[in-house]
């Protein structure tokens, strides 16, 4: 799917255009003569939250004598007739089947390898409760609405590309979640980060936990989870504050931001990674991070499996200015794969 199409599905609103929404009708009492709008809706339908009905007003779904009710201060008088359609939260709306296409590079009874776009979130969360990549796993296959997280293993980010992991039966996601555990899956990533690390080859073991300054960043903190990110420098373009390397790196945790956090640590954050001080370069917007290979067993027959993929255009445009006598490298990634067992499958 293009990373347009997904940046679209994420960040759309649920379609209520087309649903039809049990209604609630009531007159103002006595007791309520005077009251905000707002405050007469909690009474009628004491199960949502205030905000939740404050959205509801904004959104057109109140009426006052018949007539759209948008402001919710508005004060009422005894023997006004409200009417208000329960449409649910956002939330518990999240977890139903979008039909989206999922580009798919393995499928069997129990497992799927997918190659998530740019721009599409893994998980319903607060501003992205649709278009997420459960909400089509719950329209790929029946089964992911059985499934712990629809069978989601590990997650990438929003504007991260590359292969996941993902469980089709309740005993592949628990042995997924186990061989990631023991540190039985290799992930491997490319990466264009600032500067130029001293060292070709280095490791980074440090702890990750919430950066305790703000709540939507990770950092390097004492007493936080162990945390291990392999570097391989491969090249490097430019000379002093400008120049950026090229860099592969591998995963021995899977903490979230590993990479991005341990490598702005260490003075070399990502292209384009505005949260962990990176800045846009190369033509890239966001952060410049692709997970690339996977290798592993078979959560049920153990059969040895391994899955390559090419970065997305944005990405490999950059990666060629950085190398270009490898630029072909990372594009022939995907032709190279070994999908193992059985055959890609799509849909």
């Amino acid at each position: 799917m293009a990373a347009e199409a997904a940046d679209d599905l994420a960040g759309d609103e649920l379609d209520t255009a087309a649903e039809t929404f049990e209604t609630r009708e009531a007159e103002v009492v006595a007791a309520l003569h005077g009251e905000r709008l707002d405050k007469v809706l909690v009474a009628l339908a004491p199960e949502f939250s205030r905000s939740h009905l404050q959205s509801l007003i904004e959104r057109g779904h109140v009426a006052l004598d018949g007539a759209p009710a948008t402001t919710a201060s508005r004060r009422l008088r005894a023997g006004q007739r409200v009417r208000l359609e329960l449409v649910p939260t956002d939330e518990s709306r999240a977890f139903r089947p979008q039909a989206m296409p999922l580009v798919v590079l393995y499928e069997d009874e129990h497992l799927l390898v997918v190659d998530k776009p740019v721009g599409l979130v893994v998980h319903p969360a607060p501003g992205h409760w649709s278009g997420t990549l459960l909400n089509g796993l719950l329209a790929w296959h029946a089964a992911a609405a059985t499934l712990p997280r629809g069978g989601i293993v590990h997650r990438l980010d929003k504007d991260t590309s590359g292969l996941m992991l993902v469980g089709k039966s309740l005993p592949a996601v628990t042995a997924l979640v186990r061989d990631i555990a023991a540190r039985q899956v290799h992930r491997r990533y490319l990466a264009i980060a600032h500067g130029v690390p001293a060292a070709a080859a280095f490791s980074i073991e440090a702890p990750i936990a919430r950066d305790p300054l703000s709540r939507v960043r990770m950092a390097v903190v004492p007493g936080g989870r162990p945390a291990r990110t392999d570097v391989q420098r491969l090249g490097a373009l430019g000379q002093g504050r400008d120049a950026v390397s090229a860099l592969a790196c591998t995963l021995h945790t899977g903490r979230t931001h590993q990479i991005r956090v341990h490598l702005a640590s260490r003075g070399h954050p990502l292209v384009g990674d505005l949260l962990y001080g990176g800045q846009p370069a190369l033509g890239l917007q966001r952060q410049a991070l692709h997970a690339t290979e996977l290798r592993l067993a078979h959560p049920i027959t153990r059969a040895a499996l391994q899955f390559r993929c090419a970065p997305p255009p944005d990405f490999a445009a950059a990666w060629a200015l950085v190398l270009p006598q490898r630029a072909g490298a990372a594009a022939s990634a995907a032709a190279g794969a070994r999908p193992g067992a059985g055959s890609p499958g799509g849909r």
